[in-house]
């Protein structure tokens, strides 16, 4: 792997992409509920259409709610961020009837990269885990010395293979895409952040240790 580098305007236009890919399934739904209510006089199926909405309208706006923090500005130049907002808008997005979430984190002001960090992370370890599992996210120390952890373990969890590389800004085909883009940008994160990220996985789960650089190496998974 050689040294890579992605121009602003592309980051920018594949985070958006990102984004867009992340909304446009809920947006759409809503949509059609909408031309079912425009045309169907059928009582239950304008019942099933009212649900359509309801649900699809809260789906895109968890991930609008989740993406305005993971990936946004949410705040001025060196803006902190609400440790409980973070929470929220993480169990808003990744908690379902088949995924559950526990968050180990006290609720302080916390730098608004580290706190894009954690939620990155937590993206990275949803996407590792398809079938649903646990998702654990713990937050250590303060300031300069603030360490965050992120497991998750599930039926087949699987990291995939080419995460590793763009978290370490090396991406193995020379070039990003839309569907690695999240994975880079956590990495330029973590690096604004002046933390190391390491990586371990297996067939039951995977966890990603975020530290600062000189920290010494943090404990081994506790999932199993």
């Amino acid at each position: 792997m050689t040294d890579f580098a992605l121009d602003s305007l592309d980051l920018a236009a594949l985070l958006c992409s990102r984004v867009c890919h992340d909304v446009i399934s809920p947006v759409g739904a809503i949509v059609n509920g909408l031309e079912v209510l425009e045309d169907e006089q059928d009582a239950e199926m304008r019942s099933f259409a009212l649900e359509l909405i309801k649900k699809s309208a809260r789906t895109a706006s968890a991930r609008l709610q989740f993406c305005r923090l993971a990936f946004g500005a949410a705040g001025s130049a060196g803006a902190a961020i609400d440790t409980g907002d973070a929470e929220q808008v993480a169990r808003g997005l990744l908690v379902d009837d088949r995924t559950k979430l526990e968050w180990h984190a006290a609720r302080v002001l916390m730098p608004k990269n580290k706190v894009k960090l954690a939620l990155n992370l937590c993206l990275i370890a949803a996407a590792a885990i398809p079938r649903g599992g646990l998702i654990r996210v713990t937050v250590t120390g303060e300031a300069e010395s603030t360490a965050i952890v992120v497991e998750a373990s599930g039926t087949n969890a699987r990291v995939a293979s080419h995460v590793p590389a763009l978290l370490a800004g090396k991406p193995e085909t020379g070039s990003v895409d839309a569907h690695g883009i999240q994975a880079y940008y956590t990495g330029l994160v973590a690096q604004a952040c002046g933390m190391k990220l390491a990586l371990t996985s297996s067939s039951e789960g995977m966890r990603i240790a975020a530290q600062p650089i000189d920290a010494e190496v943090l404990a081994e998974p506790t999932l199993a």
